[in-house]
């Protein structure tokens, strides 16, 4: 925060420090107009710099969102493989482990995605993962066959950790720092730009001005809403772990 100050001021300084040397140079016109030069140079740049923060203010919420959305995927189907593995264990422990990842992804959707609307996880889903790892972990294979079964169940399960990490990532996931007040800023900005220029629109004039400045709080307010994965209109939802749980029942079904 102290960079972001230091550099405002910086700019204003630079803007103060020509305008005295300008002054002093060469006499100059006065320029009054609202919509003279200098006003015009900084109302496009007051709109560009509007767009660019806005555009930033969204594409970074829209982008983290997909990305999000991807890993979901991957975590329920890392755990469907894994799923898919354990029906080459000893009776008791393919049962056992089957009932885990059954377990671990109901936990998941009922109990811990309300928490990644807050940009938080549950910690006891960290250690039911790592519990039935450990429990794979410590198989005593038969055979061949069996060994393979382990190794392959850990391989999974080892790629349902790093989704999860993953997952985890994308729930502490937040825009960069002072993006969103710089967009209300800039936005702020652009509307009050005409009176701070000097124009004074009346009438049927200020119907253009009422329209950009509603249709900007609309906008400011979507990059507010959107700004966290797992609430909001980009919100990414259980739904890959619910079809993760349907491929359960069908494959218990099937076999």
């Amino acid at each position: 925060m102290v960079a972001y100050t230091l550099s405002i001021v910086a700019a204003v300084g630079v803007v103060a420090l020509t305008a005295l040397a300008f002054r002093g140079v060469r006499k100059a016109g006065d320029d009054r107009d609202p919509g003279g030069p200098s006003a015009s140079h900084a109302g496009a740049m007051l709109s560009a710099m509007f767009l660019l923060v806005f555009a930033i203010a969204v594409i970074v919420p829209w982008t983290t969102a997909d990305a999000a959305r991807l890993n979901t995927h991957a975590e329920s189907q890392a755990a469907v493989d894994a799923y898919w593995a354990a029906s080459e264990l000893p009776d008791t422990a393919s049962q056992e482990v089957r009932k885990g990842l059954q377990d671990y992804l109901t936990f998941v959707v009922r109990d811990e995605w309300p928490l990644m609307a807050e940009g938080k996880m549950h910690p006891v889903g960290a250690e039911r993962l790592d519990d039935l790892r450990a429990r794979v972990h410590a198989l005593e294979p038969g055979d061949n066959q069996e060994e393979d079964a382990k190794a392959g169940v850990l391989h999974h399960l080892g790629a349902l950790s790093t989704a999860r990490a993953l997952r985890t990532a994308d729930a502490a996931a937040t825009p960069p720092a002072g993006l969103l007040h710089l967009t209300v800023l800039t936005g702020l900005l652009v509307v009050v730009f005409p009176f701070l220029a000097g124009a004074r629109p009346r009438g049927l004039a200020i119907l253009p001005l009422v329209a950009t400045a509603g249709l900007l709080g609309f906008g400011i307010y979507l990059s507010w809403d959107i700004s966290h994965v797992f609430t909001g209109p980009l919100a990414v939802g259980p739904e890959a772990f619910r079809g993760a749980l349907e491929d359960f029942a069908r494959i218990a079904g099937g076999m």
